[in-house]
């Protein structure tokens, strides 16, 4: 499925000297994204790398109708596993509907904030759950273990909502993953994860599943904290040797109500943009984007499998 070599640029390393940036091919589209909700979010999280709030229109919502058409297509190309993002998926009153159809299918994974589980939605789709013989994971993302540390980054009163949402999830009959960006210092580590397992044990999650990411350091993140170094960025030598299976853009491509677009970190990239069509995606990607030396270091965080992070209990 991989087209024809796209053109390399230079970049500047470290020490001022030129590289080429390389190219990943799409192996096998093993997985499809759907942005459901675009980047419209209930929250506006100083984080977000895709600057996601009430009020950016960037990109929209995906109607029903345009999930099962790329549902149905993406049987040709064999994929295997169904993420859904946004903004906040939630949001979307089409959300149980989607999942059912992706059930059907494959795996399928929700990335949400945990704010917005009202029963119409949650029940619906833990019957889909229970009727399916695929997985549904649905990930949680709280940047704290306490409402001092994670609301000053996703907004005040959101830790206890989001502990709220944790707690529905299990009385659903989902063992949620509790992913959080790594935004404390690095010698802190094992003392954040401990709070974290005990604060999941008070709200009823035994053996809780936690997973800790790498920032991104663009959109909001940059503000807050700071942006990729100049030497920061992925050269031609980094991938001598390397699997590049670790990397998204190797199996996956993301469905967006303005095309198709080669990753979920990077649709505020019009490089980014592969085309409206599969066919149009089925190309290399070249690893330009300061954002990639980051997936490049840790593997495909966005997926459940990749990244830093691992379940502890």
């Amino acid at each position: 499925m991989s087209g024809s070599a796209l053109p390399i640029e230079p970049h500047l390393t470290r020490f001022g000297e030129t590289s080429e940036a390389p190219s990943v091919a799409l192996d096998h589209l093993d997985t499809l994204w759907f942005q459901v909700t675009g980047t419209i979010c209930n929250l506006k999280c100083t984080h977000c790398f895709i600057s996601c709030s009430p009020h950016n229109h960037t990109f929209e919502f995906l109607s029903l109708e345009d999930v099962e058409s790329w549902l149905t297509r993406s049987a040709d190309w064999g994929v295997k596993e169904f993420y859904f993002t946004g903004g906040e998926p939630f949001m979307h009153v089409d959300l149980p509907r989607m999942l059912e159809l992706a059930l059907e299918r494959g795996p399928a994974s929700v990335l949400t904030n945990g704010t917005l589980l009202p029963a119409r939605s949650l029940d619906p789709i833990a019957r889909a759950a229970e009727r399916s013989s695929y997985s549904l994971e649905i990930r949680v993302s709280i940047d704290g273990p306490s409402a001092e540390t994670n609301d000053p980054i996703r907004g005040e009163g959101t830790f206890e909502r989001a502990m709220e949402g944790v707690a529905k999830l299990l009385a659903a009959g989902f063992l949620p993953i509790v992913t959080a960006t790594q935004v404390w210092a690095p010698e802190v580590d094992e003392e954040v994860r401990q709070a974290f397992v005990a604060r999941l044990r008070d709200v009823g999650y035994e053996n809780p599943r936690l997973k800790i990411l790498p920032s991104l350091r663009i959109g909001r993140e940059a503000l807050r904290d700071r942006g990729y170094d100049e030497y920061e960025h992925v050269t031609a030598e980094m991938l001598e040797d390397y699997d590049e299976r670790q990397l998204l853009c190797a199996s996956s491509r993301v469905i967006t109500n303005r095309g198709v677009y080669v990753c979920p970190i990077l649709i505020e990239s019009e490089t980014a943009r592969l085309g409206d069509t599969l066919e149009e995606a089925a190309v290399p990607y070249r690893l330009d984007k300061p954002a990639c030396y980051t997936c490049w270091l840790h593997g495909a965080i966005c997926s459940n499998y990749g990244g830093i992070g691992r379940d502890v209990g």
